[in-house]
C-alpha cells in the first residue's frame, strides 16, 4: 500500500429524495439500500481500502453522525472522522481536510469521493484511481473521473473535454444540469461526460488552488494550522468553520482553475440519488418490480420499487411504476415519475406532522 495515498469520504448529506428511509437522523449512506448486507458507506470504505491504507481514509461528516460512522466502520479511528459543526457545502470541508492531511504528509495525493454511490466493477475503479494518483503525483493538476453518459440524463452535471488522444484529457468546461434537448446535444457531440463528484489531486495542488481562487477561505483555515491534528483543533473549528462561505468545490475552484483534467471512468456507476435510480440498479421480478426485504404478491402490478422491513408481506394490485416504501411510522406510495418532488413532500409532512418525521 502506498502511504502517500489518502481519501476523503464525503458522508455529511441527508439524501432527502430517499425519504422516508433516509432521514436527517439516519441518512441513506448509513443504510443497506440495495439489500446486500452492507451499508453504502461500508461498501465505499472497503472499495477505497483496496488501494488506500485504511488509516489514511478520512470520513467527512456532520457532527451528529460521528458515532454512526464509528459504529459502521470499525476499522476507522476517531482521528479519521472529520466533523463539520455547520453545513457549508463541499469547498470548506475539502480545504479543511486537505490542510489536515498536508500537515500529516506533505507528499499526499488524495481522492474525494461520495460515500453513497454504487460502483459495480471495483477493480476497474481501483485501476482508474491508480492512473489518476500517478498523474497527480507527477504534475500540478486537478483531476476528476467522468462517467460515459448512457442516455441524456438531466439530473447530472456534465464535463466537456478537449478532444485529444490522451486518456487524461483537459477539461473545457463544467456544465450545470441541462434540459433534455441540451443533454441530447451533449451526447451527440461525443466529448461530454457525467460529473460523478469524484476528484483526485495532490494536497499541494489543491491547497495552492484555494490560495489562488479562495483567498479569504484559505486565510480563515490557515489560521488554525498549529491546531490541526491536535486536541486544540475542535475548538478552533467550532468557532471558525461556520464563518466559511457556503460554496461548492465546483464553483469555488474547478470552474476557475486552468489545470483541470478528466479521465473517463471504465466502471459502471450509479449515484443512487433517487428511488428510481435504485430501481434501475436492482434485480427485477418477472413482473418487473424491484423488491428490497419484502415478500410480494403482485397482480397487474409492474415497474414498482417496493421496500419494507424484512419479510413483510406486500400485496399489490393495479399499480404501475410506483414507489412503495414502508417504514415504522411512515408509508409512502408515490408515482416514480414524480420522484424529484419527494423533497417537497417531505417538507409538507414536516410542516404538518412535525420535524421528527424527516
Amino acid at each position: 500500500m502506498n502511504k502517500n495515498y489518502y481519501a476523503i469520504l464525503m458522508a455529511g448529506g441527508v439524501g432527502s429524495r430517499f425519504w422516508p428511509v433516509s432521514t436527517t437522523e439516519f441518512p441513506k449512506q448509513f443504510h443497506d439500500m440495495l439489500g446486500t448486507g452492507e451499508t453504502l458507506i461500508q461498501r465505499t470504505f472497503s472499495r477505497l481500502a483496496k488501494i488506500i491504507p485504511t488509516e489514511n481514509i478520512f470520513i467527512l461528516t456532520n457532527e451528529r453522525y460521528n458515532d454512526l460512522v464509528l459504529e459502521q466502520l470499525p476499522d476507522a479511528e476517531q482521528r479519521q472522522v472529520v466533523t463539520e459543526p455547520a453545513m457549508r457545502n463541499t469547498a470548506p470541508c475539502i480545504l479543511y481536510a486537505a490542510l489536515k492531511i498536508q500537515k500529516e504528509n506533505p507528499d499526499a495525493v488524495m481522492v474525494v469521493a461520495p460515500s453513497d454511490h454504487w460502483i459495480e466493477d471495483e477493480d476497474a475503479f481501483v485501476g482508474n484511481l491508480k492512473q489518476s494518483f500517478d498523474a497527480c503525483s507527477e504534475k500540478d493538476i486537478l483531476m476528476t473521473l467522468g462517467i460515459q453518459p448512457a442516455f441524456p440524463n438531466t439530473g447530472y452535471g456534465y464535463i466537456q473535454y478537449d478532444k485529444e488522444t490522451n486518456a487524461i484529457k483537459k477539461v473545457a468546461q463544467f456544465t450545470e444540469k441541462p434540459n433534455y434537448e441540451t443533454a441530447k446535444q451533449f451526447l451527440n457531440q461525443g466529448n461530454y461526460l457525467w460529473n460523478a463528484g469524484i476528484f483526485i489531486w495532490s494536497v499541494k495542488s489543491i491547497v495552492s488552488a484555494f490560495a489562488k481562487f479562495q483567498k479569504e477561505m484559505t486565510v480563515l483555515f490557515e489560521k488554525g494550522l498549529d491546531t490541526y491534528n491536535t486536541k486544540e483543533e475542535n475548538d478552533f473549528i467550532a468557532v471558525n468553520y461556520p464563518l466559511a462561505e457556503n460554496i461548492s468545490i465546483d464553483y469555488a475552484i474547478l470552474e476557475k482553475a486552468e489545470n483541470v483534467y478528466v479521465l473517463a471512468a471504465t466502471f459502471d456507476w450509479n449515484d443512487l440519488g433517487t428511488w428510481g435510480s435504485l430501481y434501475d440498479k436492482l434485480d427485477k421480478t418477472n413482473a418487473n418490480n424491484a423488491v428490497v426485504n419484502a415478500r410480494v404478491l403482485a397482480e397487474d402490478a409492474t415497474g414498482n420499487m417496493i421496500r419494507t422491513a424484512t419479510d413483510k408481506i406486500v400485496v399489490v394490485d393495479g399499480l404501475k411504476d410506483y414507489i412503495i416504501v414502508d417504514k415504522e411510522e411512515v408509508l409512502l406510495i408515490y408515482p416514480k415519475k414524480k420522484e424529484q418532488d419527494i423533497k417537497q413532500v417531505l417538507k409538507k409532512v414536516k410542516d404538518t406532522y412535525g420535524e421528527k418525521y424527516g
